[in-house]
C-alpha cells in the first residue's frame, strides 16, 4: 500500500545533491522492485526518468549503482522501459572506468538471459553486449564471452525443434580465422537472425562524427560478420557501400578493423556473389577504399574457390579504367597490395594471369609520383617470377615482352605528352634490362612514327630521354642480343636526323640536344661503325655543323666531339666545300663562352688539319690554310694557359701544310703578342720540323 510513496521518495531521493544518498537511493529501488515484483512493474516506468539523469554522475561509483538499478528496476517491472535506457547504457560502454563498463555488460548480460520480453529486444541488446568482446580489460572481456556462451546455449534449448536439422546435421566451417574459436550454434544463430535489424544502425555509426563511436562500430562489425558468416550474403550490398566509405576514415583502426571485416566475407561469402558486387564498383570511378576491400575479400578467400575468379579479376584490374585511373600514390598501393594478395593467396595459380599482373605492376612504376614504391614493384614481380619458378623479373619480362609491348603500343599514332603510354614504354625499356633487346622490331617501330617533327614537342623529347637512355648501357639494354646494328640506319636517317633540324623554341632546342647525345652515344659505344658513318655523313654532317651553333652548351660541345670523329673516319673524303664549312663553323667555337667547349673545338681543328694534310685538295686550300693560321694566332695569345697549350697543339699540326706561310704569319704578328713565348716555341717546332 505505500508502493506509490516510495517510488515518489526515490524520485527525489535518486537527484539529491549528495553522492552517498544517491547510492541508498540505488539499493532501496533494487529492494523495492525483488520485494513486490507483482506490484513494482506498474510503477517502474516512474524510476527510468530520475535514473537516467543520475547515469552520468562524476563519481564511477555512482554510475555503477545507477547502472545496476536500473538493470533489477526494468528486471522486474516494465519490460517497454529498455528503449528509453539502451542510449545511456550504450554510452557507458566509452566509460573510462573498466568497472562501469563491467557493470553495463553485467545488467544486458542478465537482460538477454532473464528479461520477460528479451525477444523483442535481442537485436538492441545484443549489440551492447557483443561491443564488451573488444574491452581493453580481459575480465571484462571474458565476461561478456561468459554472457553470451549461457545466452546462446539457452535460445538452444527453447528453440530446440527449429534448430534440429542444423544441431543433428552441423557442418563444420572448412576455412576459418586462424586462432579465433567458432561460437555456439545459438549465437550464431541470434545474430543471423538479428542482423537485418543490427546493420542499417551499425552501418551509420561507422561513419558517425565521434572518433570513438566509429572505432567500437567497426570492432562490432567483425565480431557480428564472424556470428553471421555465410548469412552475410545477403547483406552484401550494404556492406560493401559502408565499407568503401569506412576504409577511407582518418583513424587506422577503424581501417584495420573494417579490413579484417572484409577479409570474412573473402572467407564466408561465394566470390561469384562478392566479387561480382565489388567489380560492378569499379565499373563507376574506383577509390582507393574499393581497391582495399577487393584487396581483403581476396586475403580471406580460399585459394581454391578463387582460382576460377582469377582470368576475369586480372583482366578487369588491368583494364586503363582501372589501373591508370589516379596518379595518386595511396591509390597505386592499395593496387600493389591487390597484387601481393593475388599472388600470396593463389601461388602459382597466378602463372594465368601473369601477364595482367605485369601490366598493372608496368603501370605502378610508370606514374612519377609512385617512384617511391619502386622496390615494392620490384619485390612484387620477384615474388610473381618465384611462384612461377622462374629466376627473376627479367624472366617475366622476357616471358611478356612481346605482348607488353603490342599492348603500350595500340594506340602510338594517337600519343601526345600526356599518354600514360608513354611513361609505361619506359619503364618496360628501361627496366626490362637486356629483354628490350628482343623486341626491337616493335620499339623501334614505335620511336620512329612517334618521333617524327610533326608529332608533339613533348612528346618527343621524353621518347627521346628513354632511347638516350637506353644507349648509354647499349650492350647491356638494346644491343644485348647483337640485332641493334641492323636498325641503324632506320635510327639515324628516319629518328635522328629529322630531330636535328633547327625549329624555335626551347623543347625544339631540348630535343635537338638529346637526339644529338644519342647520335654521340652510338659513336661513343662503337655501335657506328666506320662503314655506318661513311653510309650516313652526307645526312648527318649539314646537322651537326649546324648544331655547333645551338645555344645549348652541351649541344655544341658534343657536336664538336662528333665533327671530330666524322673528320677522322671519313675527312679524307672531303670535298673543298665541307672542308670549308667545318672549319669555319669550328673555329668560331674558339670564341665560346665555354671553356670547355673551346677546347674540345681547338682538338677539332687539330683533326681538320691531319684529314687536309692527306687529302687530294690540299692544294685548293692554300688560302684557307693561311686565314685559319691568322685566326689561331690570335687565339694563341689567349688569357687562359690551357687554351692557349690547345692552340699551340693544333698550329704545329697544321704547321706541317705550309711552314714556310705559317713562320711569315707568326714573324708578323709576335711583337703584338703578350706572351709572346708562344709564338718562339711554335717557330722553335716548325724550323726544327724543316730540319
Amino acid at each position: 500500500p505505500y508502493l506509490t510513496d516510495v517510488i515518489r521518495i526515490l524520485q527525489a531521493t535518486l537527484l539529491d545533491q549528495y553522492a552517498e544518498v544517491r547510492r541508498e537511493s540505488c539499493r532501496c529501488a533494487m529492494a523495492c522492485a525483488q520485494a513486490m515484483p507483482e506490484h513494482f512493474h506498474m510503477q517502474s516506468e516512474s524510476l527510468i526518468k530520475p535514473l537516467m539523469q543520475t547515469i552520468s554522475h562524476q563519481h564511477y561509483r555512482v554510475r555503477i549503482d545507477v547502472i545496476q538499478a536500473t538493470g533489477t528496476v526494468i528486471q522486474f517491472g516494465n519490460g517497454k522501459s529498455v528503449d528509453d535506457v539502451l542510449s545511456h547504457l550504450a554510452q557507458r560502454l566509452f566509460d573510462d572506468i573498466p568497472k562501469v563498463r563491467h557493470a553495463v555488460t553485467s545488467v544486458v548480460g542478465e537482460w538477454l538471459l532473464h528479461l520477460r520480453d528479451r525477444y523483442s529486444y535481442f537485436h538492441k541488446l545484443i549489440p551492447l553486449l557483443l561491443g564488451s568482446f573488444t574491452d581493453e580489460i580481459p575480465e571484462n572481456m571474458k565476461l561478456a564471452w561468459t554472457y553470451w556462451e549461457k545466452i546462446g546455449l539457452q535460445w538452444e534449448k527453447e528453440n530446440e525443434d527449429d534448430l534440429k536439422d542444423k544441431m543433428d546435421f552441423s557442418v563444420s566451417q572448412a576455412h576459418y580465422p586462424k586462432g579465433v574459436t567458432r561460437p555456439g550454434l545459438g549465437c550464431r544463430e541470434l545474430v543471423s537472425r538479428n542482423l537485418a535489424k543490427i546493420l542499417p544502425g551499425l552501418c551509420h555509426d561507422l561513419t558517425d562524427w565521434v572518433e570513438s563511436t566509429r572505432i567500437k562500430a567497426s570492432q562490432l562489425l567483425y565480431t557480428l560478420l564472424l556470428h553471421a558468416e555465410d548469412h552475410i550474403t545477403q547483406h552484401m550490398e550494404l556492406l560493401l557501400r559502408t565499407l568503401y566509405q569506412a576504409c577511407l576514415d582518418e583513424e587506422s583502426a577503424v581501417v584495420k578493423n573494417c579490413v579484417k571485416a572484409a577479409e570474412l566475407i573473402g572467407m564466408f561469402v561465394s566470390p561469384k556473389v562478392s566479387l561480382r558486387l565489388i567489380t560492378s564498383a569499379f565499373g563507376k570511378t574506383p577509390k582507393p577504399s574499393c581497391v582495399m576491400v577487393l584487396t581483403a575479400v581476396i586475403r580471406g578467400s580460399p585459394k581454391e574457390i578463387l582460382q576460377p575468379h582469377l582470368t576475369d579479376l586480372g583482366n578487369m584490374l588491368s583494364q586503363a579504367e582501372v589501373c591508370q585511373r589516379s596518379e595518386e600514390v595511396f591509390y597505386m598501393e592499395q593496387l600493389l597490395c591487390c597484387v601481393q594478395a593475388l599472388i600470396e593467396v593463389c601461388q602459382e595459380d597466378c602463372k594465368e594471369i601473369s601477364l595482367q599482373l605485369m601490366k598493372i605492376l608496368v603501370t605502378i612504376m610508370a606514374i612519377p609520383c609512385s617512384r617511391q614504391l619502386k622496390e615494392k614493384v620490384e619485390e612484387t614481380m620477384s615474388s610473381l617470377a618465384e611462384v612461377q619458378q622462374a629466376d627473376s623479373f627479367l624472366s617475366l619480362y622476357k616471358q611478356h615482352i612481346i605482348q607488353l609491348m603490342e599492348w603500350v603500343s595500340v594506340s602510338h599514332d594517337d600519343w601526345t605528352c600526356y599518354s600514360p603510354e608513354i611513361l609505361q614504354l619506359d619503364v618496360i625499356a628501361t627496366h626490362s634490362g637486356p629483354v628490350i633487346g628482343e623486341a626491337l622490331d616493335k620499339f623501334i617501330l614505335v620511336l620512329k612514327a612517334c618521333l617524327q617533327p610533326k608529332k608533339d614537342p613533348q612528346m618527343r623529347l621524353k621518347l627521346f630521354m628513354v632511347l638516350s637512355q637506353l644507349l648509354q648501357k647499349a650492350s647491356e639494354t638494346v644491343n644485348s642480343q647483337g640485332l641493334f646494328p641492323s636498325y641503324l640506319d632506320t635510327v639515324i636517317k628516319d629518328i635522328l636526323v629529322p630531330n636535328l633540324q633547327w625549329h624555335a623554341g626551347r623543347t625544339a632546342a631540348a630535343i635537338r640536344t638529346t637526339a644529338v647525345s644519342c647520335l654521340w652515344a652510338l659513336i661513343h659505344c662503337e655501335m657506328l661503325s666506320p662503314t655506318e658513318m661513311l653510309k650516313v655523313q652526307d645526312e648527318l654532317m649539314p646537322q651537326i655543323i649546324a648544331a655547333l651553333d645551338e645555344d645549348s652548351k652541351i649541344t655544341r660541345l658534343i657536336a664538336c666531339h662528333i665533327v671530330g670523329v666524322l673528320l677522322k673516319v671519313c675527312g679524307r673524303q672531303f670535298d673543298e666545300k665541307k672542308f670549308t664549312t667545318t672549319y669555319t663553323e669550328v673555329l668560331k667555337r674558339l670564341n665560346d663562352a665555354s671553356h670547355d667547349v673551346r677546347l674540345a673545338a681547338a682538338h677539332t681543328l687539330t683533326d681538320w688539319f691531319k684529314c687536309l694534310k692527306g687529302s687530294d685538295v690540299k692544294s685548293a686550300m692554300e688560302g684557307h690554310t693561311e686565314f685559319l693560321y691568322q685566326e689561331l694566332l690570335i687565339h694563341l695569345d689567349d688569357p687562359d694557359e690551357n687554351i692557349q697549350n690547345a692552340v699551340l697543339e693544333v698550329l704545329k699540326e697544321g704547321s706541317i701544310l705550309y711552314p714556310e706561310l705559317l713562320v711569315r704569319e707568326i714573324e708578323g704578328v709576335v711583337h703584338k703578342h703578350r706572351t709572346p713565348e708562344y709564338c718562339h716555341r711554335l717557330l722553335h717546332h716548325v724550323r726544327s720540323a724543316k730540319e
